[in-house]
């Protein structure tokens, strides 16, 4: 809100001002007022106005040299001349020290807040320009990373710097590079080249920007029109690109992936998925690395157990059947030699990770911590035989399951929450995705997949479905048109909505109000969160 003053020797035009109009309803604010130049000067420094409203005569100090005086010392304030005087050169010599608007008196309220809306516009427009002058490429994706800047912000720095931003959808990965220690001009070289591969690949690919966010960090931002454009490059990276740099480059490569979003905001959540998927392909690796060390197993060695068949079994399976599964499963370590050989506890390390990789994929337990994966480790060195390592592994999958029905008791919260925005908001013709995910507080592409996993349907299925059922409601007990149910529901075009009532119930909406919703069957799919039908 803007901050405005008035300075003028008359009391009558001041308190004529103050009182007839809605400050606050304008979006300003009125900080007060003064009678005379040097009464309003230390006021002026005091209350720092965005806008300062000066009658042109005045005693002890007129308003042109309180103008020129506010112009020397404060040149971001803009500044408007109230004048009883139809003179050219008293406008001359306002418009020489720089004031924004000159207006003869008497000035009506409606006119006055036509010029401060005037003024305010172009505030607006010069801390845009400021702000947008500001950025250089990295800073600005560097802040839509940390969630640092707005929508508008955004736009036009990037228009301000040529930078191809604006899209349908985004996503985020994080590159990581852990270079060796060498001396700095070899150290200086290694980053110069991996500069140059990254940004090689980088350019091979459509809508694809990138900046270094740190020595070992490059963050890629990748839009695209459709977000399965947008999920074939994100699997071209990690399919072709990762194996490529991991070629050319004499260091580990990592790359961690964000979710797919739909607005530009979106990217924060994004990133910060990257990273703690970083975090964790990292942890894998490094595990993976040692303990391939210390066991003297080459690194293209193959391990005998089918690590995804165990997961697949983990999310499908029951308790009951775990004992048999387990038992055939680790078959293949019966010849393990646990007390001089550590390949067996690779092996267990290994799939531990997987495992718990699929649950944080899956369910995102918060106990699945640094220290519980480190407890899981110890416990791996514990094993001394095949049975100690049955054991484990009934363990490993018990533990997956109390995360499995941990999920589905907290998934069952989130999913009412969403079902109940959906009937609260499902006029809006503008709801979203991502607008639910706001609501819950997670990130659009989580909330998209638990809600599949859920209720069987997408979200916009079961938002469509919602709609449908309301618009059944209203034609039965409304006399309004199909294109005023049409929008009470959320559809502005009335032709997509009676193509879509069609293809729902079988019948056009004037037959359904016709023949009777007797006839008809509501769309498939369960009740509100509440346990009724949606109304």
């Amino acid at each position: 809100m803007k901050k405005v003053m008035l300075v003028d020797d008359e009391i009558v035009i001041r308190e004529n001002i103050r009182e007839s109009i809605d400050w606050e309803r304008a979006g300003l604010i009125y900080c007060g007022d003064a009678s005379d130049g040097e009464t309003a000067l230390p006021l002026i420094e005091k209350w720092n106005p965005d806008i300062l409203i000066t009658d042109i005569k005045m005693p002890f100090m007129d308003g042109l040299e309180l103008s020129s005086i506010v112009r020397r010392r404060m040149p971001h304030m803009k500044i408007v001349i109230l004048s009883g005087h139809d003179e050219f050169h008293y406008a001359r010599s306002a418009l020489r020290i720089g004031v924004e608007e000159y207006i003869l008196k008497p000035i009506g309220a409606a006119d006055l807040m036509q010029v401060l809306q005037s003024v305010c516009l172009k505030i607006d427009r010069e801390n845009r320009e400021k702000s947008a002058g500001a950025y250089t490429k990295d800073k600005l994706l560097a802040d839509l990373c940390g969630g640092l800047v707005t929508t508008a912000e955004a736009a036009e720095a990037a228009a301000s710097l040529g930078l191809p931003l604006l899209s349908r959808f985004y996503a985020a990965a994080v590159w990581d590079l852990r270079f060796p220690e060498p001396a700095a001009d070899a150290d200086a070289e290694l980053l110069r080249r991996a500069d140059a591969e990254i940004e090689a690949r980088g350019r091979q690919l459509d809508g694809v920007l990138g900046y270094r966010r740190s020595r070992a960090e490059i963050v890629w931002i990748v839009t695209g029109d459709s977000c399965g454009e947008v999920e074939l490059t994100l699997e071209r990276l990690q399919q072709s690109i990762l194996p490529e740099l991991e070629n050319a480059l004499p260091c580990p490569v990592t790359v961690g992936i964000g979710s797919v979003q739909d607005r530009l905001q979106g990217i924060h959540a994004s990133f910060m998925e990257a990273e703690e998927d970083r975090n964790w392909k990292r942890l894998t690796r490094m595990n993976e690395l040692a303990l391939r060390e210390a066991a003297g197993i080459g690194s293209h060695e193959a391990a005998p157990l089918d690590r995804p068949k165990f997961v697949e079994f983990l999310k499908i399976g029951r308790p009951a059947g775990a004992d048999g599964f387990i038992r055939g499963f680790a078959e293949g370590l019966r010849a393990i030699d646990w007390k001089s050989s550590l390949y067996g506890y690779y092996l267990m390390n290994d799939i531990t990770l997987e495992t718990l990789r699929a649950a944080k994929e899956t369910f995102r337990p918060a106990e699945l911590t640094e220290a519980a994966v480190g407890a899981l480790q110890d416990k791996i060195r514990d094993i001394r035989s095949w049975e100690d390592a049955v054991r484990y592994l009934t363990l490993l999958a018990e533990r997956f399951w109390e995360w499995r029905a941990l999920a589905s008791d907290k998934y069952g919260e989130l999913i009412a929450a969403v079902k109940e925005f959906i009937h609260e908001r499902y006029a809006d013709d503008r709801l979203s995705l991502q607008d639910a995910a706001e609501r819950v507080r997670v990130s659009p592409g989580h909330l998209s997949k638990v809600f599949s996993q859920e209720t069987g349907q997408t979200f916009i299925e079961y938002l469509t479905q919602t709609r449908i059922r309301k618009a059944m409601e209203l034609l039965q007990t409304t006399r309004d048109k199909t294109y005023e149910v049409a929008y009470r529901v959320g559809y502005n075009d009335a032709h997509y909505f009676s193509n879509l009532f069609k293809k729902m119930t079988g019948m056009t909406a004037r037959e359904y109000r016709r023949q009777g919703a007797a006839d008809v069957k509501a769309p498939e799919g369960d009740a509100d969160a509440t346990g009724g039908q949606v109304s």
